[in-house]
């Protein structure tokens, strides 16, 4: 079967990656250069941020995505040289408020990742002893781990560009489908050439709105910018990732310290703002004071495809049979990146699903545009 994919962020390229193993041929396109939009800018955590406060849905894919890393990583390293460097910092969360209703969930869901503890400052100080003073206590998540994204990307374009089954085009806007009855014949670039294939796959981030009118569907997916700082520091400073209000400090092996992020609203502009820099700066030295001390190295910004939940599109897409669908994840496409892939290809290969898979169905797509009429 010969699958063409468009969109080469990781939720494509992991895509793809599972349809090799299953012995599938595969076309990947992507606007630009692989890798490059929002997979490349986020921070990597491997968990959803305040897990209670999205849907089962999203958790559900979550909790496979440290395990599911370790394991591409084994396979993929030897044959690439680059180490995915999955990091198992643990995280501390400071805000006060979602204490109770975290260590809550811990009991209710018992998912490993997801195991925390509630410590006063003598045990806070002894995980981390860089926390501010005005922070008391905190709960713990010692499991929580973050992957360095840009590093997981090369890897899987790596991988993937020197796979026999595997054709990358780069730089190549995907204008319009062309379809007979149902069916989906061909796709046509902005240049005017047709790329046949069997089965279509939509994995186009915060992109995926464009294919509505086409398609005769309202996708409410749109981008929401997100920047970004990065302070180096020297190695294994920071033990580990930290957060509160929603702002998250991540360490990387090499002393880097991620640190983010913001939330706005301003359609496909990725330029970052001197103003949220500023704002993002005094979060992370509120409860790292010490970082004022170590340089900011780079800043940058990248586009969530944000949806109404943050449940993902995942499956096929309504009365076109051979057309599927895996977008949408707003602010956790990493952690719930491997997952979804798996969960796609057992759909189009009609094996079982690791989770159940009505609640990522693209129908739901009728209903949005029910709603429009």
């Amino acid at each position: 079967m010969h699958i063409a994919i468009i969109g080469a962020g990781v939720s494509g390229l992991l895509t793809a990656l599972e349809l090799i193993e299953q012995g599938c041929t595969v076309t990947i396109f992507d606007q630009q250069q692989a890798g490059h939009a929002a997979s490349w800018a986020g921070g990597g955590i491997l968990s959803p941020m305040y897990p209670w406060r999205y849907p089962r849905e999203v958790n559900h894919l979550a909790q496979y995505g440290k395990c599911m890393y370790q394991e591409w990583n084994a396979k993929l390293q030897p044959e690439t040289g680059i180490d995915f460097e999955i990091h198992e910092t643990g995280m501390l969360i400071f805000d006060e408020t979602d204490f109770e209703i975290g260590l809550n969930y811990k009991d209710q869901y018992q998912e490993p990742m997801q195991h925390c503890e509630y410590l006063e400052r003598e045990a806070l100080e002894q995980v981390n002893s860089h926390v501010s003073e005005q922070f008391q206590h905190a709960i713990y998540f010692p499991q929580l781990a973050n992957v360095r994204n840009p590093r997981l990307l090369k890897s899987l374009i790596t991988y993937l560009k020197q796979h026999p089954k595997v054709e990358v085009i780069e730089n190549t806007w995907i204008e319009k489908f062309n379809f007979h009855n149902h069916h989906i014949q061909s796709i046509q670039t902005s240049n005017t050439k047709h790329y046949q294939a069997d089965q279509f796959v939509i994995t186009t981030g915060a992109w995926s709105n464009c294919w509505s009118e086409q398609l005769h569907l309202s996708i409410p997916v749109e981008p929401v910018q997100g920047q970004m700082l990065l302070f180096k520091t020297p190695e294994k400073w920071l033990p580990t990732m930290c957060m509160n209000k929603v702002m998250y400090l991540i360490p990387r092996l090499d002393g880097h310290v991620v640190c983010g992020s913001s939330m706005d609203h301003l359609g496909f502009d990725q330029r970052p703002s001197v103003q949220t820099q500023q704002n993002i700066y005094k979060a992370c030295v509120e409860m790292i004071p010490e970082l004022a001390n170590f340089p900011i190295v780079k800043q940058w910004a990248g586009l969530r495809p944000s949806s109404p939940t943050g449940i993902p599109y995942i499956g096929q897409m309504p009365e076109i049979e051979n057309l599927w669908a895996n977008f949408g994840h707003y602010r956790n496409g990493l952690c719930m990146g491997p997952a979804s892939a798996q969960l796609l290809r057992q759909l189009m290969l009609k094996q079982q699903t690791l989770v159940e898979a009505t609640a990522y169905s693209p129908q739901r797509l009728k209903s949005n545009l029910s709603n429009v009429v």
